[in-house]
């Protein structure tokens, strides 16, 4: 039960979209949380993405904090988006484990500071089952390992329900994030879970990063995962 007596969603349907668009995954989040506000999907949903080359921008975000110019992006292949989520500039690309929690926090508790800690824990959690180990930053969002950065948060919510989340470093090109300032944070250190296990890597690390971050969530939120296939969703009424 949540604060105030109020039951959890029981299951976390787990939807993997394998590589797609940062545009295309952005509206079909939309999409879902609305779902989800109008109780059209009963459950709370963890979307699972990788993405190509993708720069973004959270309501905090400050121009000089991209440091390229559009002619460097452009070589690079990387897209610009300005979102609705907390947070600065991030950068999204292949190698890098995205999820997205269309989370009901009615069903929880209303309290986006708490969801953000349950974001960090079910993180470092995912983390020590990969042989990473990693922390909380005290006066930062996301998670951190010897001091480097290994994974960014930001969310947005409305109505309770949220939308975004989180970035996980597992085999990125970490080169990209010199292009900006990560998080608005100056003289940050990005690391990957590749880069911290060294010569201990797993050829299949990015599956075994989700699969860890599904169980994750499950001991840190207390919910059993269900895998959902994108058809069954693409049915819910809007």
């Amino acid at each position: 039960m949540a604060a105030g007596g109020k039951r959890v969603s029981s299951e976390l349907g787990i939807v993997g979209l394998g590589r797609m668009g940062y545009g295309e995954a952005l509206e079909l989040q939309r999409r879902l949380a609305q779902a989800r506000i109008d109780r059209a999907i009963p459950h709370d949903l963890l979307l699972l993405v990788e993405h190509p080359p993708v720069i973004t921008f959270g309501r905090s975000s400050a121009s000089e904090h991209l440091t390229a110019s559009r002619e460097a992006l452009d070589a690079r292949g990387v897209e610009l988006f300005e979102i609705e989520r907390g947070g600065d500039v991030t950068f999204h690309g292949p190698g890098q484990l995205v999820g997205y929690p269309i989370y009901d926090l009615t069903e929880h508790k209303r309290d986006l500071h708490w969801f953000l800690r349950q974001l960090e824990a079910a993180l470092i959690g995912a983390l020590g089952g990969l042989g990473v180990n990693s922390e909380r930053s005290e006066g930062y969002t996301g998670v951190w390992t010897q001091g480097r950065k290994i994974a960014s948060i930001g969310i947005h919510v409305k109505q309770w329900v949220t939308w975004h989340g989180f970035a996980l470093n597992v085999t990125t090109d970490l080169s990209y994030f010199d292009l900006i300032v990560p998080c608005g944070i100056p003289n940050v250190v990005m690391t990957s879970a590749a880069r911290e296990l060294e010569e201990r890597t797993p050829r299949d690390l990015w599956n075994r990063a989700a699969d860890a971050v599904v169980l994750g969530f499950v001991e840190t939120f207390g919910q059993d995962a269900v895998a959902l296939p994108l058809e069954e969703l693409q049915q819910a009424p809007t």
